[in-house]
């Protein structure tokens, strides 16, 4: 079944280029099926990965967490507990098809 994993950032003043162009780069992830990174505000940001499962995803955490170590200290803290982001992720029940 296919799955989704969304994460929301906040990036700290004058780091948004650098942060944009860290998602760039192709990702190399067994299972990943595609992604959008999404001006969402001010500095704020969601990242929406496509996955073939949701066995992928969890694969694929160790990688994540590395690739987010490159720009974490471009991010700032939302606040609440969170730290630097705002992680979900699951498996996909509903599938919509484009407009005709």
């Amino acid at each position: 079944m296919r799955a989704c994993n969304i994460v929301r950032f906040r990036v700290k003043p004058g780091q948004e280029e650098a942060f944009v162009a860290a998602h760039r780069p192709a990702r190399n992830f067994p299972g990943f099926a595609g992604g959008s990174l999404v001006k969402t505000g001010d500095r704020t940001y969601c990242f929406i990965g496509n996955w073939n499962s949701f066995d992928d995803i969890v694969a694929a955490r160790p990688q994540m967490i590395a690739m987010l170590d490159g720009f974490r200290d471009m991010l700032e803290d939302l606040g609440g507990g969170l730290g630097v982001t705002d992680p979900v992720s699951g498996e996909v029940v509903v599938e919509l098809p484009p407009s005709a």
